[in-house]
């Protein structure tokens, strides 16, 4: 389509989910990192820059040196077309990666912030006269550039290699989402069949992406970070991996009450390493249930919903439980946190808004959960909300037994 061709950086990349991710990265490997455009704008925020660099950025000169810096070193990596790693205008080692999708540069990942060695008596020098040149007290500026941390060439080129998959992935993720939603648009004019239509928006939800080097890329890591003697970063990372291979398997799956739960637990071990002690859970599902079939990813939005509005806001942190029982011939899961509720004027639109089925087709998403529910199995299924300000939040999902047919994969309800 010609249109596509106008496509820029920014329409197709999410970038609240890319500095999530870029937060990952950092929480992992330790290194700064942000996302520019090929003609140097930054289109994420910079996540976890150093002491040293917020401060030179913080200056007149510092700002326009770093700017300049940060567009030459992204430059020379989209003339080799790979990464390339040079010191910036402090002499501080930075690594740039061009993002290649489809043939195109969108841009390129910029992190590092490190020395490769530690500083010379000569660098300490020159960091003395560049802090008068910048307007910093000589000794200020040294304290900040002593804390700079050093690694290994190795490193860095592992954890940038990691990084440009990683964002690449998500930008091809984004066109592939950008374009299935043209064709449907185009499709809905002509279509006379509403069932057709719902067929084509869950096929939004599809990759069409081979991730292989995705993953292989996450285990190398991991592998390099048990050999730098970093267990808990190896952990964090085949969590990422095994998350992401789960995410990206057929949306029209129904899987195991059992699969649902262990894509939950790896990635609420990611954000308890994220966030520390800030947040805990506890689950609590009974062995003779766990068998059940459900759509796959219905449980991780609501907890990352749970995260993202009722646990980030609260300053003391708190816990998640995610509980199901079993009633009858039905299966209900709750999603309990303790975090900061919902105002009852707002919690009337969230529920006017499931009622109605809006939302965005994204897989994430209250109605989004709800409305693949009753599309699976009926109008009696589906999820409920209650939420009172600063006593949390529940969601509960009420789910029929339903069990495999044998011939052709067919799903039968006992309420059939």
């Amino acid at each position: 389509m010609k249109e596509m061709e106008k496509v820029r950086l920014k329409d197709v990349i999410d970038v609240k989910k890319m500095e999530e991710i870029l937060q990952n990265f950092s929480d992992v490997t330790g290194l700064g990192a942000i996302i520019a455009t090929p003609d140097g704008k930054n289109i994420t925020k910079p996540i976890n820059f150093t002491e040293h660099c917020l401060l030179v950025r913080d200056t007149l000169h510092g700002k326009k040196g770093c700017f300049r810096s940060d567009a030459e070193l992204g430059m020379l990596s989209l003339q080799k077309g790979g990464v390339a790693i040079s010191p910036c205008h402090c002499e501080i080692i930075d690594l740039a990666a061009p993002l290649l999708v489809n043939g195109k540069c969108w841009g390129y990942v910029l992190c590092g912030q490190v020395f490769l060695s530690p500083p010379t008596e000569e660098m300490v020098k020159r960091a003395t006269d560049r802090a008068k040149n910048f307007g910093i007290a000589p000794d200020v500026y040294l304290e900040k550039f002593s804390k700079i941390k050093v690694v290994s060439q190795d490193y860095l080129i592992a954890a940038g290699n990691m990084l440009q998959v990683i964002a690449s992935y998500l930008i091809e993720l984004g066109l592939n989402k950008l374009m299935q939603e043209k064709l449907l648009e185009e499709t809905k004019r002509r279509s006379e069949y509403e069932n057709i239509i719902k067929t084509l928006e869950l096929k939004t939800l599809q990759s069409q992406v081979k991730p292989h080097f995705l993953f292989n890329t996450l285990n190398t890591a991991a592998r390099l970070a048990y050999l730098e003697n970093a267990p808990r970063t190896a952990e964090l990372v085949y969590s990422l991996a095994s998350l992401l291979r789960y995410s990206l398997r057929n949306p029209d799956q129904l899987v195991s009450l059992k699969e649902e739960i262990s894509c939950l637990k790896h990635y609420l071990h990611i954000q308890e390493i994220r966030y520390g002690d800030h947040i805990k859970s506890q689950i609590d599902v009974p062995t003779e249930i766990e068998n059940i079939l459900l759509p796959i990813m219905t449980l991780q939005p609501i907890v990352e919903n749970a995260i993202i509005h009722g646990l980030e806001e609260k300053e003391e942190g708190g816990i998640i439980t995610i509980r199901a029982y079993q009633k009858d011939e039905t299966i209900f899961i709750e999603v309990r946190d303790n975090g900061v509720g919902i105002d009852k004027k707002m919690l009337e639109v969230i529920k006017g808004n499931i009622e109605e089925g809006k939302g965005h087709l994204t897989g994430l998403g209250l109605q989004n959960v709800d409305r693949r529910l009753k599309m699976y199995f009926g109008k009696e299924s589906g999820l409920e909300i209650t939420s009172e300000k600063g006593n949390g939040t529940l969601v509960v999902l009420k789910i029929p037994i339903i069990k495999k047919g044998v011939e052709n994969n067919e799903i039968q309800s006992n309420d059939l």
